[in-house]
């Protein structure tokens, strides 16, 4: 099948490219390997919201009303991915894996897990973050008893009423979810390999992200100390509760280390509370237990890894030298050289103000590299 340009993925990135694509009247095709657009959201846990306001999270061309929360719940914005698709008349080819993009001459050949191919002159691979999930390994794993799932199958908590449950990783879900299962009844735990930069969604009454995008105008050696301070002023000490204070500021960490910083929404008040309790790196599980590094040993009736994903990128570019940074992310938004005609976005998740409006500023830059090439 010949094609101008093929764009991988309709989540968020996808259906950006794809509406800034449609406005300038470019010609594309779609395609996604699951049977609905935006499957990931849909299939978040359902307690999650955005992290980031309104104003920073829209798609090009399609703002959220006034009737829309500062912080959008999940659901309505599976509603709004919705919207966006009908309106700018995006209709991708539903179930179709990519398993190869290669270069043949000066055009790219894209082959589908059925076999199908795409000669495209363009590709746009807009597959995102979260296409493969992380499943650490630890002694006695295997020989443990009672359920480990990963945290993308996580719903909510109702079904976890009145047991043990060990969260592994604190990160935003990590820490969300302590939430949700303290609220469902649960008894949650979360196993911590270090210090965690925390910061709350809200600083004074005003959005954390809106805060770091201000400070991001001035040099790091100004906006660090800033960012240090207001970590103490609202965060303070937590490591009478388990969690080290890091030496990084949490504008550092993104920024040096891609790491995001949590967004408190309640956790911190659960661990003061007592109703949350954290503990250190798992050192090895038993049959109904899991004993960690300090020699403490606790039983689990459900075991949640919340240890993130990776965007295996790698795994359909096999020849990928020089495309990729230390996380195995594209270094670039636009291929260069013999890279030249494939893009990616959706990929900047280390961009202060988030990964939404990183994907708002990318389609633009991307669609016009592609009127200029095509």
């Amino acid at each position: 099948m010949d094609v101008t340009t093929l764009i991988i993925g309709a989540g968020p990135a996808g259906l950006a490219i794809g509406g800034t694509l449609r406005q300038r009247n470019l010609p594309f095709h779609m395609v996604e390997k699951s049977r609905e657009i935006g499957h990931s959201w849909r299939h978040h846990y359902d307690r999650l919201h955005l992290h980031t306001t309104k104003e920073e999270s829209h798609l090009p061309g399609a703002v959220f009303t006034n009737n829309y929360p500062r912080y959008i719940p999940r659901a309505q914005y599976v509603a709004y991915l919705d919207q966006y698709a009908h309106h700018f008349d995006l209709n991708p080819e539903l179930g179709v894996e990519i398993n190869a993009i290669q270069r043949q001459g000066e055009r790219w050949l894209v082959t589908a897990a059925g076999g199908k191919q795409y000669n495209c002159q363009q590709v746009v691979v807009a597959t995102g973050f979260n296409r493969q999930t992380v499943i650490p390994r630890w002694p006695g794993m295997d020989q443990f008893q009672n359920p480990i799932t990963h945290s993308r199958h996580y719903q909510n908590g109702a079904p976890f009423k009145g047991q043990n449950v060990l969260l592994v990783g604190m990160g935003n879900t990590g820490a969300e979810l302590a939430i949700d299962l303290h609220e469902h009844g649960a008894r949650p735990f979360i196993s911590i390999r270090g210090p965690v930069n925390i910061v709350p969604r809200d600083i004074f009454g005003q959005p954390t992200a809106r805060t770091a995008l201000l400070l991001s105008k001035l040099p790091a050696r100004i906006s660090d100390p800033i960012g240090t301070l207001l970590r103490t002023v609202t965060v303070g000490d937590l490591n009478r509760y388990g969690i080290p204070t890091p030496d990084m500021p949490p504008a550092a960490q993104l920024r040096e280390l891609g790491q995001t910083p949590v967004i408190d929404v309640g956790t911190i008040k659960l661990l003061k509370q007592g109703a949350v309790k954290v503990l250190p790196a798992i050192q090895e599980f038993g049959e109904s237990s899991v004993t960690f590094v300090n020699n403490e040993t606790y039983p689990f009736d459900q075991v949640i890894l919340a240890t993130g994903y990776r965007s295996a990128v790698a795994d359909f570019i096999p020849d990928h030298d020089g495309l990729l940074n230390e996380h195995g992310h594209p270094s670039d938004p636009i291929g260069t050289g013999r890279f030249a005609g494939l893009y990616f976005i959706g990929f900047d998740g280390y961009a202060i103000g988030g990964v939404l409006r990183s994907i708002r500023l990318e389609a633009p830059v991307i669609a016009n590299q592609m009127a200029v090439s095509s």
